[in-house]
């Protein structure tokens, strides 16, 4: 599988009174042509400013610090702004958290596809208005809606609306910062569903951020699990579910209730993630982990290869050799 994304060693820190706050710290992601890759985790564990600075949208006081962002070959970290707008949304596409929020209020629907073709192609009145129906059909939206204003949309249809927009172009990589966490169960469900659809029709690749492991159970190639700005465990989806390497996977697993199998009762995780400005030494995890070693205050764990997957978890670490 050729690659469409390639991240190494990528750091963000934040600029606060207390001093550099490491938001992110030494991420590696790796996204193939038409995968499907989500990145979950609690509340302030990282993965949306890893999403923003992916797609080059931090803003003071955040900042790359370390590591690379290649898109296709091109280095994201270093490119000017100039450059990366020439890219965004005819080659790579964000879908924010909020569509209400990250829609015009005072501008239609139509308005707003005008506006994102017009800044990247030379296209006629008329072309504009085929694309932007097609689009709309795309993700199941009567094209009659382009006239209408955000808040004349229900929140489902907003967040298609967005995804429309994100298409526009048939990108490469479509970037997601938690497009369903304002719908209720059903409306994910079905969102989720046209995304993937749409997907393994068009054939682009797809960065998916969430805290709903339900989720992207059904619907991801590959996961990965942040904890503190580390990814802590990566690897294929049904790998990670089937078999979670790392505690804090499987706490967050069993976090979920299964519509399978016998009742059982929720543990979910004990504490609260740490502070940033004072991480924990050793593990950032010890503190709330029932399976912790007595190395585990002291010393920083890798990621190490467990079947399918990595854990960044001493419990995996390879047994040092013993010579006679």
């Amino acid at each position: 599988m050729s690659g469409v994304l390639e991240v190494r060693g990528l750091s963000v820190q934040y600029a606060t009174p207390r001093g550099p706050v490491t938001a992110v710290s030494g991420v590696d992601l790796d996204v193939g042509r038409g995968e499907f890759v989500a990145v979950v985790g609690e509340s302030g564990c990282g993965k949306s400013t890893l999403l923003y600075a992916v797609a080059q949208l931090l803003s003071p006081p955040a900042s790359v610090t370390a590591g690379s962002v290649l898109f296709k070959g091109h280095n994201l970290v270093t490119m000017s702004e100039k450059k990366l707008n020439v890219l965004r949304w005819r080659d790579f596409s964000v879908v924010m958290q909020s569509a209400m929020n990250a829609l015009n209020p005072v501008r239609t629907i139509a308005a707003q596809f005008a506006d994102a073709m017009n800044a990247h192609a030379k296209l006629s009145g008329k072309e504009i208005a085929t694309r932007s129906e097609e689009v709309m059909r795309l993700v199941g939206i009567d094209p009659a809606h382009l006239r209408s204003y955000p808040h004349q949309l229900s929140g489902g249809m907003r967040q298609r609306a967005m995804i429309a927009m994100a298409l526009l172009f048939t990108p490469d990589l479509v970037v997601m910062d938690e497009p369903t966490s304002a719908l209720d169960v059903v409306a994910q469900r079905s969102l989720m569903a046209q995304i993937k659809e749409l997907q393994r029709a068009l054939g682009f690749a797809v960065v998916f951020v969430t805290h709903d492991m339900s989720l992207v159970s059904h619907f991801s190639d590959r996961l990965l699990v942040m904890y503190a700005g580390q990814v802590v465990e990566t690897g294929p989806t049904r790998a990670v579910f089937d078999t979670p390497a790392h505690p804090y996977s499987r706490g967050l697993l069993d976090a979920f209730p299964s519509i399978h199998g016998p009742r059982v009762a929720l543990t979910g995780i004990p504490g609260g993630p740490p502070d940033l400005g004072a991480l924990p030494s050793g593990c950032r995890f010890h503190p709330r982990c029932g399976s912790a070693l007595p190395a585990c205050p002291s010393q920083e764990p890798a990621l190490y290869r467990v079947g399918d997957a990595e854990a960044r978890c001493l419990l995996h670490a390879p047994v040092p050799e013993v010579t006679p």
